[in-house]
Parts: C-alpha cells; sequence; structure tokens
C-alpha cells in the first residue's frame, strides 16, 4: 500500500481530495490529509473514512514535519506558497516525491540536482495557471514546430470569472479566488512583453486601459490585459526567435477601465497605513484621495479628477460598490488595498448557489509554407457548486492526476520541474477530458496585413 500525504484542506484541494480518495481503493492507496485546522481536513474526508484519515498540520511544527512526512510514497502540497520549499527540502532528505501547483521558486529550482540524485521529482505550476496554460500551450506549439511550421507570434489569456448565470452585478465579476491578489494585480514587477520583435513596457497607472478584445464562441466578449512578465515564457516555452509573446488575464468588457479608476485613486496602494481607519466611512476613504473643496460633493470631485461624465457606466459601478455611503471601513491601521479589498468582498462575494467559470484562451500565429495561419485554442470550465468549483477542478484535477501518474511509475522524470514536457503533457491533458476539461481548436489563414496589425 502506498500513501498519499496531502498538506492543505482549503477551497482549491476538494477536487483533488475528491479524485485520489475516489481512486483510492482501486490503486491501493492510504490518503493522509494535514491541515492547520484540523476540522477543515476532517470535513474534506468525511466521505472517505475507509480510506483517509486527518490529522492537524502545522509546516512550523518540527515534530509534526518529522512525524507525518516521512510516512508518505509521496507528498502534495496545498500549502500557502512560501510553505512549499520546506515540505521540499524534508521530501529531498527522505527522498519522496513530491508536487504542487504554485509556481516555481529559484529556492525549489535550486534543489533539482538533489532531487536528481535521490531520483524523484519535485513538480512545480501543475494546476491552473500554471499549469494547464502551460501544458495546453506546449501542446499547439509542438504540434506547429513538429509539421515543419515557424512560429510568429504566442498569446495567451486564463480569467478565474464568474459563471454567465450568476453574473447579476455591473462589474460582471466576484471573487473566484484570492481577493488580494485580484487587488494588488500588476503591481510589483515589471509588466512587459514581446509585439513584432519589439520590447513593451506598461507602467501600473496605465495597465488597465491597454487591453485586448476576446470574443469566445458561446461565451461572449472579454478584454485581457497584460500579466506581469511575459518574457519569462519565452525560454520555458521554446519561443526563443519568436517576435511576440504575450500572456494576460481576462474580465468581462468594462472590467478594466473601471478598475482603472482605483488605480488613478490610489486606493490599490498597499505600501502605506492610512489613519484612523476604523472609523474612517466608506465615502471618507474615497474622498482622502480628492483635492479639498468643501462646497464639491465627493462624487463631483472624483468625477472632476477622472474625467467622468455623471452617466458614465464608471460611475455606475462604483455608486454600485456603496463607495459614497456613510458605511464604517471598521479595520484598524489599515492600508488603501486593505480598505478596498474590505469593500469589495462585501459586494463580489459569492452566494450559495453561485457557480464561477475559467476560460483560457490562446492565440498562435505561424506560417505554414506562403500562408499565414492563425491557431486559437479555448477552454471553459464551470464550477458544480461551492465545494467543486471551477477553479477547484482546474487547480486540484490536474495536480491529481500528475501524482496518480508518479505513482504508477508513468512520470519518470526527475528533478524540479513544470509540466512543459510532452511525457508529462500528454497523458494529464488526455484524462482532463474525461473530466471535462478540454479545448476547442480552431485554424483560420490571414494576410500578411492582417498578421501584421496585430
Amino acid at each position: 500500500m502506498k500513501t498519499i500525504l496531502i498538506l492543505g484542506a482549503g477551497r482549491s484541494a476538494s477536487s483533488l481530495i475528491h479524485y485520489l480518495c475516489e481512486l483510492a481503493n482501486k490503486e491501493n492507496w492510504k490518503i493522509l490529509l494535514g491541515d492547520y485546522q484540523l476540522s477543515l481536513a476532517e470535513e474534506k474526508i468525511k466521505d472517505y473514512l475507509s480510506v483517509a484519515s486527518a490529522f492537524q498540520f502545522d509546516i512550523n511544527n518540527e515534530s509534526h514535519q518529522q512525524t507525518y512526512i516521512p510516512q508518505a510514497d509521496i507528498i502534495v502540497s496545498m500549502l500557502p506558497a512560501r510553505f512549499h520549499i520546506e515540505v521540499a527540502k524534508i521530501a529531498v532528505e527522505y527522498g519522496i516525491p513530491m508536487t504542487t501547483a504554485s509556481y516555481i521558486t529559484d529556492e525549489m529550482q535550486a534543489l533539482d540536482q538533489q532531487a536528481k540524485d535521490k531520483g524523484i521529482i519535485l513538480l512545480n505550476e501543475i494546476g491552473l495557471d500554471p499549469g494547464i496554460d502551460h501544458m495546453s500551450a506546449m501542446k499547439m506549439i509542438e504540434e506547429v514546430k513538429d509539421n515543419g511550421n515557424k512560429i510568429e507570434g504566442f498569446e495567451s489569456f486564463t480569467g478565474g470569472l464568474i459563471a454567465p448565470e450568476s453574473d447579476n452585478n455591473p462589474w460582471n465579476y466576484k471573487f473566484t479566488w484570492n481577493p488580494r491578489n485580484v487587488v494588488i494585480a500588476g503591481q510589483g514587477g515589471a509588466v512587459r512583453f514581446l509585439h513584432n520583435g519589439k520590447y513593451k513596457y506598461i507602467p501600473y497607472h496605465k495597465l488597465f486601459r491597454r487591453t485586448e478584445r476576446i470574443e469566445v464562441e458561446g461565451y461572449g466578449s472579454f478584454e485581457g490585459y497584460a500579466n506581469r512578465d511575459s518574457l519569462k515564457y519565452v525560454e520555458k516555452y521554446e519561443l526563443e526567435g519568436v517576435p511576440t509573446v504575450y500572456r494576460g488575464t481576462l474580465r468581462r468588457p468594462g472590467f478594466c477601465r473601471a478598475w482603472n479608476c482605483f488605480v488613478m485613486l490610489g486606493a490599490t496602494d498597499d505600501s502605506y497605513v492610512m489613519e484612523d481607519t476604523e472609523n474612517m466611512t466608506y465615502r471618507e476613504f474615497i474622498n482622502s484621495f480628492l483635492r479639498y473643496n468643501p462646497q464639491d460633493s465627493v462624487e463631483l470631485k472624483l468625477m472632476q479628477y477622472l474625467k467622468l461624465s455623471q452617466d458614465d457606466l464608471e460611475m455606475d459601478k462604483l455608486r454600485w460598490l456603496d463607495l459614497f455611503s456613510d458605511k464604517k471601513v471598521g479595520l484598524k491601521s489599515a492600508t488603501p488595498a486593505q480598505i478596498l479589498q474590505k469593500i469589495l468582498e462585501e459586494k463580489w462575494k459569492l452566494e450559495k448557489d453561485d457557480k464561477d467559470m475559467i476560460v483560457m484562451y490562446h492565440k498562435l500565429f505561424y506560417k505554414k509554407g506562403e500562408e499565414n495561419i492563425m491557431r486559437t485554442s479555448h477552454m471553459v470550465v464551470k464550477g458544480k457548486d461551492q465545494t467543486y468549483t471551477a477553479m477547484s477542478d482546474t487547480v486540484g484535477i490536474p495536480l491529481a492526476i500528475a501524482t496518480k501518474l508518479i505513482l504508477q511509475g508513468k512520470i519518470t522524470k526527475t528533478g524540479t520541474c513544470i509540466p512543459v514536457h510532452k511525457n508529462i503533457y500528454e497523458p494529464v491533458l488526455t484524462e482532463l477530458k474525461e473530466h471535462g476539461i478540454e479545448f476547442v481548436e480552431n485554424e483560420v489563414k490571414m494576410s500578411t496585413q492582417e498578421l501584421s496589425s496585430l
């Protein structure tokens, strides 16, 4: 019997736990699920007590580390990203393979040779984004290259959104993942990409005004804004010499223009603490960023500052958030970003029957002889309920599949890696189709003028 140790029982782990527990008897597995909050772990395995057990786990507790980690034949880390490296170090020490959905770090990469020496894999970025994006992109890229074609450009977009049937607010958005990451998106690093052979950079205060319109068949229009650093994917996806490489995030049309209001105000700043925020009202919060003029209303000053009109859609969105109300912020010593997050969490929360939706969209431009071709590939996944969300499925199921394949000896690569290798992405993508996670592809011919104008 082999033991799978899952560390972390949070929201994104639900589908992973379900998948592995469902296969446990057939594969002769024992599942150990640890979380800092024992009751959460117990709730997640309550229907699988014959194959799974829960325990309280604190990564900072050395006794917990040494008691549970050495029992594993493989470790799945669903802990907060900063803790993966601590798990990986112990995994390497004991020669235990590990999988995680989080971004690879320099510290994790530094364990590569040690992992190879122990004959184990430390598989990172095998979730949604990162994860499914890597695998589906590499499938497209390698298919085109294998046919002897020359790639001219690659663009990729992903969005964690609200399903159309649950979309009932003017922002066409609700929080389906970490709210903090939404509020501070685009900060803390250069936003850069390649376009027609030129390096392009977008300053934060312009990020949400430079968007691209995307049409997804059956789901309508979306807009994409640039992710932080597209250049690092040139090497990952073997796109050296390709003139256009761009990765972005998807929202519904109009979201970015309205979000830009917060950016221009300074309401997304997380670098300083505001005064007396516990007693501050929402209206005072907005007014604190505007010029002093007791004769003009906060709404008027805001419209003047942002060059908006009374009937602009951006104003409708801002009013809907109750930004001009006398509701109390109620947070002690908060940054602008923390206050904005609190306001948004009240209005953008998922209701009991709401369903989330993941949309991923790739565009690959290539030359086939003298022809210019644009190949598109899109995936849309809707959540089932509040437990098995689209986010949980798309993060957890590919991670679970890869974990199974490692235990079965079907993934034999060693060292620190991500799923850009064919012997990893091909079987994972194939099985994902059985879970309704699949891509629809299309190709169209383009003129040289159309291609150069993109």
